[in-house]
């Protein structure tokens, strides 16, 4: 079956919308953006419509939304990313819930493709947690390389709303053709991917790709009805 991941939590106030469509969520905990309410309306969500539950830690900048690069020191990152993964963990376990995974977010998960000595830290960051929760990464990036080898839980994640670079980097934000917002284009981008675990580059070649669950952003422009058309279109793969 098919597996639908969303980044919720973070303000949008659309997560009794999305979450009926989705699998499992990455709730905001606090760097980017989210707040205990947010993340117990969230959590209480997430079981009526059962939904496996992911913390979703960034750099501490709600100003950027956790999107760019942030110059600090590696113990007070270190701090706060811990700081996130543990807020959300006492509201899901408040309520008999445990996270199923963690998924880094933004800038600080885009950076981890390539450098190796971030992904490093990150790991050495949520080492406590491997033998508790699966993580969501890349494929062929250097924090699966360095994953693999420590043994985490690895889950492949691809977007579905968002361009390839031919190195399987996400194109960036700041560039026109980053997002894909049409229902129909994410189908035809999907469609590559679900069936030759295959992606179309922005330079039109193809790249193989691993995945295991689809990320859909909340915030990407009709969203909710990109949901509805991939549950419509592969609802039984």
């Amino acid at each position: 079956m098919l597996n639908i991941n969303c980044d919720l939590g973070e303000g949008l106030n659309n997560e009794h919308l999305i979450m009926p469509l989705i699998n499992s969520c990455n709730i905001a905990s606090g760097g980017h953006a989210g707040n205990t309410k947010s993340m117990i309306e969230c959590v209480e969500i997430s079981i009526r419509c059962n939904v496996e539950i992911g913390a979703h830690p960034s750099y501490p900048d709600r100003l950027n939304f956790g999107r760019k690069k942030m110059e600090i020191s590696k113990p007070e990152l270190s701090y706060s990313i811990i700081t996130q993964i543990e807020s959300l963990e006492t509201i899901a376990s408040s309520y008999g819930k445990k996270l199923h995974h963690i998924k880094a977010h933004g800038a600080l998960y885009n950076e981890m493709i390539s450098d190796i000595d971030l992904a490093d830290f990150y790991l050495d960051t949520i080492k406590e947690y491997k033998s508790k929760y699966s993580i969501y990464i890349p494929y062929k990036s250097e924090i699966e390389k360095l994953a693999s080898k420590r043994g985490f839980d690895i889950i492949y994640e691809v977007f579905g709303d968002r361009n390839y670079n031919d190195n399987l980097s996400l194109v960036s934000r700041e560039k026109e053709n980053a997002l894909i917002n049409d229902p129909k284009e994410v189908i035809n981008h999907l469609t590559s991917i679900i069936e030759s675990n295959a992606v179309k580059t922005i330079s039109g070649d193809t790249r193989e790709i691993k995945f295991d669950t689809i990320c859909i952003h909340s915030d990407t422009n009709n969203s909710i009805q990109i949901l509805k058309e991939i549950n419509k279109v592969f609802k039984n793969r």
